[in-house]
């Protein structure tokens, strides 16, 4: 937990802790996959970013900023993002309570709630649109991909949400993807075909099918396959990958 200040500097380890917050909200909360990564898309793509160039809006729960009010706007894009996609979203009340429990610095009250719901739209000029997520492209390119080659069957959709959760706490692969949704879930997908399925022979050729049914050039998606597959593999030395696969 960052420390309480006059004013938290927005740094990557405050970024990857409340980020981690909102992953671990979700799964607490029991939210589907859908609600989690839009709720990060609204969080961390575009509130988060947005926060130091917000100088119009006066609000004590942005002015200072604190840790403890960074999770709070995290469970409200989780809350937001719940209105898109669930017919039964969690009520202000339920939220509260799981807040109460989580968040240690300080308890904030339904007002709060209602107070940074508003605030947290009007930071993204209430412009909350979340159809153009990487992991909406991605859902439709493993469904896609396992209608077309059989090895997509084998491909795990848990690990490509597992890359997609960590390549969100690092941020390291995603500030260098910022408006390329499409070609960032292309890679995702070929970074999972590549981890996870196990050698075929013939190699299904990934690369050339998703220029095909994405219009994303090979050249746009490789160098970010390559930094996954480095970033997610090469750490641990756990297993070495052929590029000639894809």
């Amino acid at each position: 937990m960052v420390p309480l200040r006059e004013e938290l500097e927005f740094t990557p380890p405050v970024r990857r802790s409340v980020v981690e917050f909102l992953i671990q909200s979700a799964d607490n909360l029991e939210f589907r996959p859908i609600i989690k990564y839009s709720a990060l898309s609204l969080f961390a793509d575009r509130f988060y970013p947005s926060l130091s160039n917000s100088t119009r809006i006066h609000h004590w729960l942005l002015k200072p900023i604190r840790e403890s009010n960074l999770q709070l706007f995290a469970i409200i894009s989780l809350w937001i993002s719940s209105k898109f996609h669930d017919s039964h979203p969690l009520s202000v009340e339920y939220l509260k309570a799981y807040a109460d429990n989580r968040i240690k610095d300080q308890h904030f009250t339904k007002r709060d709630f209602l107070d940074a719901e508003v605030l947290f739209m009007q930071v993204l000029n209430f412009e909350i649109g979340t159809s153009t997520t990487a992991f909406a492209f991605l859902e439709d390119l493993l469904t896609e991909f396992k209608k077309t080659a059989r090895v997509g069957e084998l491909v795990s959709f848990d690990a490509a949400m597992d890359i997609l959760d960590l390549l969100y706490e690092t941020d390291e692969v995603l500030d260098r993807s910022v408006g390329c949704s499409v070609a960032l879930a292309a890679a995702i997908m070929v970074a999972s075909y590549v981890i996870t399925a196990p050698k075929q022979r013939p190699e299904f050729p990934a690369l050339p099918w998703l220029k095909f049914v994405t219009s994303c050039r090979e050249e746009e998606i490789a160098p970010i396959v390559r930094e996954i597959l480095q970033h997610v593999i090469a750490p641990s030395g756990r297993k070495s990958f052929s590029w000639a696969r894809i």
